[in-house]
């Protein structure tokens, strides 16, 4: 009887474990959404907004997921470089400048990213670092 008692206790125990465990990808996936959570609030916020909604005609917003997938190897490169021109993001044209955030480092980058491409009503999945320091040898 106790020996029943116990292994029931024991097999509770490993399916709530199996039941809580995360994959490693959905570990690390974790990791640069959250780290990236917080580089967004210092570095990026004050002008794309809370909601990543842009302000109005002056600077474009980051909910277009077209934008964001099209652009996806390049936006390292307009993070740590900035942007001027114009740009065209959901059928409406920008003109400006994007400082660049020459400061942040590729992990950082990596981990913004993410953030935002995952963010808004965008869902892109993990952006790690070994793309971005790919993407950023290709910087033009």
């Amino acid at each position: 009887m106790k020996l029943a008692f116990f292994t029931g206790i024991v097999l509770l125990f490993i399916m709530a474990v199996v039941a809580s465990c995360q994959s490693e990808d959905q570990v690390e996936f974790s990791r640069y959404y959250s780290g990236g959570s917080v580089i967004y609030l210092a570095h990026c916020q004050n002008c794309h907004g809370e909601k990543g909604e842009g302000l109005q005609a002056l600077i474009p917003p980051l909910t277009d997921s077209v934008f964001l997938k099209t652009n996806r190897s390049s936006l390292a490169c307009y993070l740590k470089n900035g942007l001027k021109g114009k740009l065209t993001v959901a059928g409406r044209e920008f003109e400006g400048e994007m400082p660049a955030a020459a400061d942040l480092s590729p992990i950082e980058v990596a981990k913004v990213l993410t953030y935002i491409t995952n963010s808004f009503g965008n869902k892109s999945g993990l952006i790690n670092l070994q793309q971005i320091e790919a993407d950023l040898k290709n910087c033009k």
